[in-house]
């Protein structure tokens, strides 16, 4: 079984009909960033075309989205952020959306003590798995998937801590488009597709109780 991920969507699906296996995917696990400080009906839009590629979409938050984007994905019983699901016997999917303050003061930010909090109480819920994908939306400080155009490194040291010491089997991010690309916190992948418009996406295989993901571009 697959599924495919990805993030920064932005409000610009038409890259995803060019996903191979799209539609065949278990679920279709969205990162954040849905849409551009987008309303209800902004995120509506965009997981209704989404679902007419694949009905099962698991989703996020991002620090573009508001809170009435993850109402809505709440009231549908898609929404992943601070919450643990099981994706197959063995191996759960947890989620931590939004972001650390930016400086376009964007509507989904957090004071980083909160992000860092909010990772530990929904880490307590996924005792039950053998192998862990994480989705945070704010990549880990220090790794080659949080560096914007300058070079500086922007993410969050409380996400890095947190992986070095839980070692996820993988943990899916994004937040930097500039920063597409895999890094290794440990043992842990970590990955960042990019802007979906730029056509970055995860590809996840769980065969025989064996994880895989890939990078995959379709450009």
């Amino acid at each position: 079984m697959h599924w495919i991920a990805f993030g920064d969507i932005h409000e610009s699906t038409g890259t995803a009909r060019f996903i191979p296996e799209l539609d065949t995917a278990e679920a279709v696990i969205i990162t954040g960033d849905i849409t551009n400080r987008g309303s209800r009906e902004a995120a509506q839009e965009v997981i209704s075309t989404l679902q007419g590629m694949n009905p099962r979409i698991l989703a996020q938050p991002g620090n573009m989205d508001t809170d009435a984007v993850q109402a809505f994905l709440v009231e549908l019983d898609m929404d992943i952020h601070l919450r643990v699901r099981t994706l197959a016997p063995g191996l759960g999917l947890m989620g931590v959306g939004l972001s650390t303050p930016t400086p376009f003061a964007t509507p989904g930010e957090v004071p980083e003590a909160t992000l860092t909090q909010w990772l530990d109480e929904t880490y307590a819920k996924a005792a039950d798995f053998d192998q862990l994908i994480i989705a945070i939306h704010e990549p880990p400080h220090g790794s080659t998937v949080d560096r914007i155009g300058s070079g500086d490194h922007v993410g969050s040291p409380g996400v890095r801590a947190f992986i070095e010491r839980v070692q996820p089997a993988a943990v899916l991010t994004g937040h930097i488009h500039e920063s597409s690309g895999i890094d290794h916190i440990g043992s842990t992948p970590v990955v960042n597709p990019g802007m979906l418009a730029h056509g970055g996406y995860v590809r996840i295989d769980w065969e025989g109780g064996r994880l895989s993901l890939e990078l995959e571009s379709i450009r």
